[in-house]
C-alpha cells in the first residue's frame, strides 16, 4: 500500500503597512480615486514631503493642527494624516491537511484533503494572499518525490492524470481568487467570472503564488479561501510507498 498525507506547516504573516500619502498645495482634503489610484488621504499644510538618502527615508508635513494620538477608555484618535494610516490584518486557517484515502502503488488513485484561510483586515486597500512550498517538488518522502501538477499556461479545468504520471496539485476557492482560478462555468479557466468547484488546477511553486486578491476593508467579517489539494498517481507511475509531506507557507499582505 502507498500511504500518502499531506500536511502543511502555515506561517501567518501579519503586515502592519503604514501608508504615507502627502498632497501639497490643496485647497480642500478629501479622499480622490480614479480608475488607476486612490488617495487614501490627504493633508492641508504649509510644508514638508519625502526625503531620503542611503540609511533613511524620512515622510513629514508643517502646518497640520491638533495631530498626535489621544486614548481613553472608549476610543483611540489618530488625528494628522501621518498618524491614521495604521492598518490591521489578521490570518486564520483551519489547520493541517491529511489527504485521504491511502493509495496502493499499483492501481493508483486520486487522495483529497482541503483548509481555509480567513483574511480579515481594515486597510482601504485591501490585501494579497499567496502560497509557496518549501521544496520542488512539493511533496517528498526521503529521498523520493511526487511531481507537482503543470498546468503549462492557463490553469487546467479538470485534473488530468495519465498511466505514468503522479503528482500534487491545488485549487483556491473564495469570493477573492484570483483571475488564473476563475472560470467560464463550463470548461476553461482564466477567463470569465464563475468558481466552479474543483476546478482549475495548478501545481505549488517555490516562487509565491498569489490566489487571493480582496479590494478595501472586509473587517469585521474577513474573507475566506479555501484551499483544495489533490494527488493523483496512474496505474504505471512506479511511486515508491511511504509517507509523503508537502510544507507550503501561506502569507497574507495588507495593500
Amino acid at each position: 500500500m502507498l500511504r500518502k498525507a499531506f500536511l502543511q506547516s502555515f506561517v501567518h504573516s501579519g503586515f502592519l503597512t503604514i501608508v504615507v500619502l502627502s498632497v501639497m498645495g490643496v485647497s480642500s482634503a478629501q479622499v480622490r480615486t480614479s480608475t488607476n489610484f486612490q488617495l487614501q488621504s490627504d493633508s492641508i499644510n504649509v510644508g514638508g514631503g519625502f526625503s531620503s538618502s542611503a540609511s533613511y527615508n524620512q515622510e513629514s508635513t508643517v502646518g497640520e493642527i491638533a495631530t498626535g494620538q489621544s486614548d481613553s477608555s472608549t476610543y483611540s484618535l489618530r488625528a494628522g494624516y501621518q498618524q491614521m494610516q495604521e492598518v490591521f490584518i489578521s490570518l486564520a486557517t483551519s489547520g493541517n491537511v491529511n489527504l485521504t484515502p491511502d493509495l496502493p502503488g499499483l492501481t493508483g488513485g486520486e487522495s483529497n484533503g482541503s483548509t481555509t484561510f480567513t483574511v480579515t483586515t481594515d486597510s482601504p486597500s485591501g490585501y494579497q494572499l499567496t502560497i509557496k512550498a518549501e521544496n520542488n517538488p512539493a511533496m517528498q518522502s526521503g529521498v523520493s518525490t511526487i511531481a507537482d501538477y503543470d498546468a503549462g499556461a492557463v490553469t487546467d479545468f479538470s485534473f488530468t492524470t495519465g498511466a505514468t504520471d503522479a503528482h500534487l496539485g491545488f485549487t483556491p476557492e473564495g469570493v477573492d481568487i484570483v483571475q488564473a482560478f476563475k472560470d467560464d462555468g463550463g470548461s476553461t479557466c482564466n477567463v470569465d467570472t464563475s468558481d466552479t468547484t474543483l476546478a482549475c488546477w495548478d501545481g505549488l511553486s517555490t516562487t509565491a503564488r498569489t490566489i487571493a486578491l480582496g479590494v478595501g476593508s472586509n473587517h469585521p467579517n474577513g474573507a475566506t479561501t479555501t484551499v483544495h489539494f489533490r494527488v493523483g498517481i496512474g496505474g504505471n507511475a512506479g511511486v515508491q510507498s511511504g509517507m509523503y509531506t508537502a510544507t507550503s507557507t501561506v502569507t497574507a499582505l495588507s495593500l
